[in-house]
């Protein structure tokens, strides 16, 4: 099967947040099961292309013609990259905006892109099926029903499209559809109107064969008013085509016997080797490891009430009386920011904290820490807690989305369970747990269970990949005997 994907991020060429791991990491599992994959994104400042393959594209955008080009990318693990090259639009320091706004310009940006993406799958990579990611390509869908419903090439490829994360839609006002070139028959609360505005995602909703998210249990949160961000309705409307597939984790780069940003290799079979990466974690984040047994919960995170970091922040008091030592990477909302900074002045020795983003000190993190805190409020997969399993990092998470679907709750009885988790989003409910976690760390040999039941799991790339090809199939065979609107 051919398998265009459309995204307006992907490594390792532009990257913001986990959409660009699933981007790159996908594609390459389903090459590996024999399918034909190719990544189309847009060509940001600093991204390199080895030659043009349509120097001019013709794109309607209201009165205005555009003549962006498509030009080539490596071929990485069989993946062929394709990008749209508009300098006027993607030649800039920000992919979705600068450092105090979003780009004024978004709804043209991305709608010259998901035009641009038909029409490359009409004269250049003809695919089975479109694989569309989040809003900045919903409009991939809403144009093929629309515009392109006729047009004998590409009326009948079928789209699946993944939400990544429910909380960002593409809002836009009226007016931004003439700009952009989006048929104003689209324009209809049975399509993108929303409240007045259009909204991008949910024109993906509504015009795809097949919905994706990234876990179970969030495919079925978003249908709820709590999660689904005011378009649970629409959802409720698609739920006989929504499926929650898991995201899966490369192995390659997140394992303690092949870890290259560690300073000791460790396994299941030897632990050894977790003990050295603990020494290192205190050292490079000034903790006072007087006593080797001493708990190190470790934080790697985007700072933001959606992460729960403000559940943390209601029980810190509370939490610097425990005999537990604190490592938080990250950066985020300043109140976050200066409340780390505030406990590690306050409790030297027992916080380490470091406002940045990096890499290899995120590896550090999960290799040396003896727990994982995620507490979010809502989480539509999660990965840091999926890599925390295999470093033996148990995690301590809220039961919500892909932590719920991807942790098990300690069970002494039956000595079952890789982390330990909560339901209730409060404070009281998130040191219970983490006072529980720290009651089982005082047990040898139940911890060691406990690491041995989580280092045992696989949520590599091979089961999502083959969940994937599975929904492509249903998707051609709807299409067939599509029931999906569409717009003139």
């Amino acid at each position: 099967m051919r398998i265009l994907f459309a995204a307006s991020e992907a490594l390792p060429y532009a990257k913001t947040g986990g959409l660009a791991d699933v981007v790159e990491a996908l594609p390459r599992a389903l090459v590996k099961l024999g399918h034909e994959v190719a990544v189309f994104l847009p060509k940001y400042r600093g991204v390199k292309s080895t030659s043009v393959v349509m120097p001019s594209l013709t794109i309607p955008q209201g009165t205005r013609l555009r003549f962006p080009a498509i030009t080539n990318g490596a071929v990485l693990r069989g993946v062929r990259y394709f990008f749209l090259e508009d300098p006027f639009y993607f030649d800039r320091d920000g992919i979705y905006g600068d450092k105090n706004r979003e780009f004024p310009d978004n709804a043209e940006r991305f709608t010259e892109f998901s035009r641009a993406t038909i029409e490359m799958a009409k004269h250049i990579w003809t695919p089975d099926i479109f694989h569309c990611h989040d809003w900045q390509t919903a409009m991939v869908p809403a144009l093929l029903r629309s515009s392109y419903a006729d047009d004998p090439v590409v009326k009948d490829i079928p789209v699946v499209f993944t939400i990544h994360n429910i909380g960002y839609h593409g809002v836009f006002s009226p007016e931004s559809l003439a700009r952009a070139g989006i048929p104003q028959g689209l324009f209809h609360p049975g399509g993108i109107e929303f409240f007045g505005n259009a909204n991008f995602l949910k024109g993906g909703l509504i015009y795809s064969d097949y919905l994706t998210t990234v876990s179970r249990k969030y495919a079925q949160e978003i249908q709820t008013p709590e999660f689904g961000f005011g378009l649970d309705g629409v959802i409720r409307s698609r739920a006989s085509r929504l499926v929650g597939i898991l995201n899966g984790v490369d192995y390659s780069a997140w394992s303690p016997e092949r870890d290259t940003l560690i300073p000791a290799k460790f396994s299941a079979k030897n632990l050894e080797g977790k003990k050295v990466c603990k020494e290192k974690l205190a050292e490079e984040f000034h903790l006072l490891l007087d006593h080797p047994n001493r708990p190190v919960i470790g934080i790697v995170s985007r700072f933001a009430d959606q992460k729960g970091f403000d559940l943390i922040a209601a029980i810190a008091p509370d939490l610097m009386h425990e005999d537990a030592l604190l490592a938080v990477l990250g950066t985020g909302d300043r109140r976050y920011e200066e409340l780390f900074r505030a406990l590690a002045i306050d409790f030297p020795g027992r916080v380490g904290v470091k406002i940045a983003y990096d890499n290899a000190l995120a590896h550090l993190v999960e290799a040396g820490s003896d727990m994982f805190l995620m507490p979010s409020r809502y989480e539509p997969c999660g990965l840091n807690q999926i890599y925390s399993l295999r470093y033996g990092t148990v995690p301590i998470v809220r039961a919500t989305g892909g932590l719920d679907d991807t942790i098990e709750m300690f069970d002494l009885e039956h000595g079952t369970g890789s982390g330990f988790k909560f339901s209730e989003y409060s404070g009281d409910a998130l040191l219970h747990v983490i006072r529980r976690a720290l009651h089982y760390y005082s047990e040898e040999g139940i911890w060691k269970r406990i690491q041995m039941n989580g280092m045992a799991k696989d949520f590599s790339w091979n089961t999502s990949a083959a969940e994937y090809a599975k929904l492509y199939e249903a998707a051609r065979a709807a299409r067939n005997q599509s029931t999906v609107p569409a717009s003139n």
